[in-house]
């Protein structure tokens, strides 16, 4: 009777197997050819597909992974001769599913130092990455990304805003994001199944800008041979957006007026009048109410197009928002690139955390996008970022931006920004303390122990106080 082998002996000589067997990581070797040559239980669970349907395939006949057509880790490690670890990207599953993973490849050697073929690694991030987008769903509304206090009251009264049919003023600095806004309140109102059509005013004389939202009729003028609708026609049903309203002529502005009140409007060379069905949102980045009074915009438009008005603050004042901005443009660059970029360092992102960014969101979108054109994968680094950032930011001018503190910069980029927003929310309130932690969503203790962590100075006087003094001193 043969003798029988006791537990520890089984796993002295199937050590590998059962250790393999046993993680929650996938794991699959190949061949030379790329066949797979063996199928952990953990890969038959993150597939959905069977060892006995796996062995003996091609990787990416299983695997269908956007790694795959051009930037294989396995097919690198076994040219290259060494290891990568932890490149993102995803696979397809049996049940046609995308799952996210990372994986991690290295040589696969016999006992003699042969290399037969390779061995990958691969950990499945579904349920990361629900959480991830359950994450950033509280600081999302439509393609709107922020955290900060500002930009989350605007959040709070989108939906609002878009229930009703008022006209809407955009006001901001080019980059801050009116045009997603405009979508954000279309896309949440009772017309989001109908078009968002959008217009840059200031970027067309009247007679063109006029064509262009009223639309004409054949014969109209000279090669005017066929009728053309208008926005205003296009639009129907939906939203339209006028951008840059503020750089329109006195005389545009006086024919919109009319249309506006009207609800009404007359394609050049027509006879009669045609329904104005649009929601109408203008966008600015002027001061409108300073224009009033300059007498170089209408008042009476104003009136009209400022029944519902919303500020969008820059990119400087809620510097909070992006390391968020950034995550945002790579996932977004990653999907329509197909790259596998996975982050920025510490170093470049404290390079962006000096920048003022004159040019806001749109600016940092088009330094992500730069770096894009140099980083394929990994992270990105101060060698991917546009050489302009190397060189000190400009402060105060015609930036508008405060001047910043004495002495020198602050080397940690998130102590910076919770600085300059805590700054900012307390100037807003004219240095009432209660008032601006309010603003800020925190206890007004909590933000005392931030100011006199942060070492902020702040005048002897709250802002509840009617004589304020102008000399500074740190809280105590």
């Amino acid at each position: 009777m043969a003798e029988k082998k006791n537990p520890l002996d089984r796993l002295k000589e199937n050590a590998t197997e059962i250790i393999l067997e046993s993680i929650s990581d996938g794991v699959f070797t190949v061949d030379h050819n790329w066949k797979i040559m063996s199928f952990n239980r953990a890969a038959e669970d993150i597939t959905g597909i069977s060892r006995e349907e796996a062995i003996g395939r091609h990787c990416w006949d299983v695997f269908r992974s956007n790694m795959c057509e051009s930037n294989c880790a396995l097919k690198k490690t076994m040219q290259e001769g060494k290891s990568f670890i932890s490149s993102a990207t995803y696979i397809i599953s049996s049940e046609k599913k995308r799952i996210p993973i990372t994986v991690s490849t290295s040589l696969l050697k016999d006992a003699d130092g042969n290399v037969i073929g390779g061995v990958e690694t691969f950990r499945d991030h579904t349920l990361e990455e629900a959480l991830r987008k359950e994450l950033a769903g509280s600081y999302r509304m439509g393609d709107i990304v922020s955290a900060s206090p500002e930009m989350k009251k605007i959040f709070s009264i989108l939906p609002q805003i878009a229930e009703s049919d008022s006209t809407v003023l955009l006001e901001g600095d080019t980059g801050t994001g009116k045009e997603l806004t405009a979508r954000a309140i279309h896309n949440l109102s009772p017309r989001k199944d109908h078009p968002f059509v959008a217009i840059n005013c200031g970027a067309l004389p009247d007679t063109l800008l006029e064509s262009e939202l009223f639309g004409y009729k054949a014969g109209a003028f000279t090669h005017a041979v066929k009728d053309k609708p208008g926005l205003f026609s296009i639009a129907k049903g939906g939203t339209l957006l006028l951008d840059e309203i503020g750089d329109t002529s006195a005389a545009f502005q006086a024919r919109l007026l009319r249309v506006l009140e009207e609800q009404e409007f007359q394609p050049l060379g027509a006879v009669k009048k045609e329904k104005a069905d649009v929601r109408v949102i203008a966008a600015t980045n002027k001061n409108l109410s300073q224009m009033v009074g300059d007498g170089t915009f209408r008042q009476d438009l104003f009136y009209r197009i400022n029944v519902v008005s919303i500020t969008l603050p820059p990119l400087r004042q809620r510097m909070e928002d992006i390391p968020l901005l950034i995550d945002h443009f790579i996932a977004k660059l990653n999907r329509i690139r197909g790259k596998s970029v996975a982050g920025i360092d510490r170093q470049a992102l404290e390079m962006l955390m000096a920048h003022d960014f004159p040019g806001n969101i749109r600016e940092l979108e088009n330094i992500i996008e730069h770096a894009f054109v140099l980083c394929s994968e990994g992270d990105i680094n101060p060698g991917h970022l546009p050489a302009m950032l190397s060189r000190p930011p400009v402060s105060g001018g015609k930036s508008g931006s405060e001047d910043p503190p004495p002495g020198d910069p602050d080397p940690d980029p998130v102590r910076s920004a919770e600085i300059m927003m805590i700054k900012h929310a307390l100037k807003r309130s004219n240095y009432n303390r209660k008032a601006a932690a309010d603003d800020l969503g925190m206890h007004k203790s909590t933000l005392f122990r931030k100011i006199e962590k942060l070492g902020i100075r702040l005048p002897k006087v709250d802002g509840r106080t009617r004589n304020s003094q102008s000399n500074d001193y740190p809280i105590k």
